[in-house]
């Protein structure tokens, strides 16, 4: 049953499910304690434990049929089960069920799949429309949370500076004899993140995925602030609080006036260093800036402004797609100047770079990097 239950994970994370080794465990304790004869215990056991999102239950049940039933939905000997798997590597197909027969007569279940591997590591300038459907998914799914930093509030520790009330307060109920000691420790919560995305016309094949990436940031209920680089500086924080992305898109591009023309970087931020960072909001904060660095301004007004940022924030991420290129310099004036002055230098290009940045924003990637990388 062991070996069933690894062999129906690897066809779930062949289908698309993120069936991990922590869920794998969690499925394999569940069976531990019911009956694993039993169809139904085994269902809702993989049910509970493999799926986390409503879009996989309809992938789970076409996965669940094809492994532990027959077609006619009578029990399946899984000892001559055969399986097989085609993959599209251009497309991204829906998943899909059919049964054939091999050489020796016996049943072979052949399974299409969504290729989520391939859209980790497939740029985003080369994706179909199908395939930006199926990132939405993936994007939905990444949790951004900036790095901790300790708060003025204490919270119960298990060690760490004396509680004298509530130690008195347990002392009263051993007759005023303080049997236990409590202690508290400060607070920690994640500090703010600043996302400024640029709008030009040279990052029109990445700047959709990189608003959806930070409206999936701004609905996890973090603190997070979102703002659009053009020739204007534009705040769009309320418009992706939205749930719908399409929707929150839609009213993000209505809001922004200068959409897919040009860039002056430097100019816009001097306008947020000026209007939001100086008065709070980028102090101790982690900032992104998702840009090529192509910039039509001046670059020294470009390089005072970063380095004013980097004296407010807790840390300053770059994010430039044109960096996944082979053989990539920061040759262009507005990048060379702006590098000096960033901390984590990333792509951006695709999911996996999307993911690094993720966990870079929440201080995994804390080391001083600049133009090393």
């Amino acid at each position: 049953m062991l070996r069933a239950a690894v062999t129906f994970g690897r066809l779930l994370r062949r289908a698309g499910l993120a069936a991990g080794p922590d869920r794998m465990v969690e499925f394999v304790r569940a069976l531990e304690e019911l009956d694993p004869d039993r169809r139904e215990d085994v269902y809702w056991a993989g049910r509970v434990t493999l799926c986390s999102r409503r879009e996989d239950l309809e992938l789970y049940d076409r996965a669940f049929r094809a492994f532990w039933e027959r077609k006619e939905g009578r029990a399946l000997k899984r000892s001559k089960t055969r399986m097989s798997f085609s993959l599209a590597d251009d497309s991204v197909q829906p998943p899909k069920k059919t049964v054939e027969r091999n050489e020796s007569g016996e049943e072979m279940v052949r399974l299409r799949y969504s290729p989520v591997d391939i859209l980790r590591k497939k740029d985003f300038a080369l994706y179909t429309s199908e395939e930006h459907a199926e990132l939405n998914k993936l994007l939905g799914d990444l949790k951004l949370s900036g790095a901790l930093r300790r708060s003025r509030r204490l919270e119960p520790a298990p060690r760490g500076r004396h509680d004298p009330r509530r130690t008195l307060r347990g002392a009263m109920r051993t007759g005023g004899e303080p049997m236990r000691h409590r202690y508290r420790k400060a607070r920690s919560r994640p500090r703010r993140v600043v996302m400024l995305c640029d709008i030009s016309g040279s990052m029109a094949s990445y700047s959709r995925v990189l608003l959806r990436f930070m409206h999936a940031g701004v609905i996890s209920g973090e603190r997070l602030e979102a703002f659009v680089l053009g020739t204007r500086l534009t705040r769009i924080t309320r418009e992706l609080a939205t749930k719908n992305p399409d929707r929150a898109l839609s009213e993000a591009s209505e809001a922004v006036r200068d959409w897919s023309g040009g860039t002056r970087i430097g100019d816009t931020m001097k306008e947020f260093v000026d209007r939001w960072g100086q008065r709070g909001m980028a102090r101790g904060s982690v900032v992104v800036i998702l840009s090529d660095g192509w910039d039509r301004g001046d670059v020294e007004v470009l390089a005072e402004q970063m380095m004013r940022l980097h004296r407010l924030a807790y840390k300053v991420i770059w994010v430039n797609p044109l960096k996944a290129a082979p053989g990539y310099r920061p040759l262009a004036r507005g990048m060379a100047a702006a590098l000096p002055h960033v901390d984590v230098f990333l792509s951006g290009h695709n999911f996996e770079s999307l993911e690094e940045l993720a966990w870079a924003i929440a201080g995994a990637a804390s080391e001083r990097e600049g133009g090393a990388r």
